[in-house]
């Protein structure tokens, strides 16, 4: 484990995953300095968590945050500017003097994908490796969590939607990963490796669905649904390139290329991931339960 003084800087700390390290390490009883985008993000982060304002555009207040730390979780907003802020990031964590950084990437990740964000998360790896420092690249799948985005028509319609099919994707839980992303910031041996992080098992949204209906005990359908409807009702709700990424992404999903299921979360932790039920019991109260 680090030393009591080796200060952990964790990017995006309120967002789904940097919250859940956040979360991981203060029960290691690390040291954890949570950087956030604005003064409101103080509010949301545990007791005896050193937070620190930094834009990812700003190079002067990333130095500043990234100043004492020892190593550091790496994860940026979803925009078309990720790559580029990724590198500016690992550029100054170098010139800081960190130690290990663990950087948040995905299934799959590819500079010749078709997906745009397996392309970018592709490039900034080798940028990473080319960089010289030490590094952690941790390739999660579908989070369980975004459901929540269909929180409201599950609660009051029973139903969710996706381009999907019966096509099956190991999704994992956001609170899986930064269990194991803590333990690589904090123990050896983790130097220059690149883990495929998800769930226990390749699953439908049917089967979602089912795990849905388990829990909350009324009736929660999935439905397929073409591409562009559900391009069309991501309109105004996602900036266009975020909203187009994830059409591809499930266009990935879709093809299959996203059912690996991997052990990496237990042989990082020493713990079974959770399973769709699990989260579906955890989170229903999200969904009207």
């Amino acid at each position: 484990m680090t030393a009591p003084a080796d200060i952990v800087l964790v990017t995006g700390a309120t967002g789904n995953t940097g919250r859940a390290v956040v979360d991981a390490l203060v029960r290691r009883d690390v040291p954890v300095r949570a950087m956030v985008r604005a003064e409101a993000g103080r509010s949301k982060l545990p007791d005896g968590v050193q937070p620190v304002i930094a834009d990812f555009d700003d190079p002067a207040a990333i130095a500043a945050a990234l100043a004492g730390a020892g190593r550091s979780y790496l994860v940026t907003p979803s925009s078309e500017r990720a790559e580029e802020q990724q590198r500016r990031f690992a550029d100054l964590a170098a010139e800081a003097g960190i130690r290990h950084l663990v950087v948040l990437s995905q299934l799959g990740a590819d500079e010749h994908s078709p997906v745009r964000f397996l392309r970018y998360h592709g490039a900034v790896e080798r940028y990473v490796r080319d960089l010289g420092i030490p590094y952690t690249f941790l390739r999660p799948n579908l989070y369980f969590q975004g459901l929540l985005a269909f929180a409201r028509p599950i609660a009051t319609e029973g139903r969710f939607y996706a381009p999907i099919g019966d096509a099956r994707v190991s999704a994992v839980d956001v609170r899986d990963l930064g269990e194991a992303a803590a333990v690589t910031l904090t123990e050896p041996g983790h130097e220059a490796a690149t883990y495929t992080l998800t769930g226990p098992a390749a699953i439908t949204h049917a089967q979602i669905a089912e795990a849905l209906t388990a829990a909350l005990g009324r009736p929660v359908t999935f439905a397929d649904v073409p591409a562009q409807a559900f391009a069309d009702s991501l309109r105004g709700v996602l900036p266009p390139w975020q909203a187009d990424g994830l059409v591809e992404d499930y266009a990935h999903y879709r093809r299959g290329e996203a059912a690996e299921v991997s052990a990496a979360i237990t042989e990082i932790t020493g713990t079974r991931p959770g399973d769709v039920a699990q989260f579906a019991r955890d989170y229903a109260p999200a969904f009207g339960g």
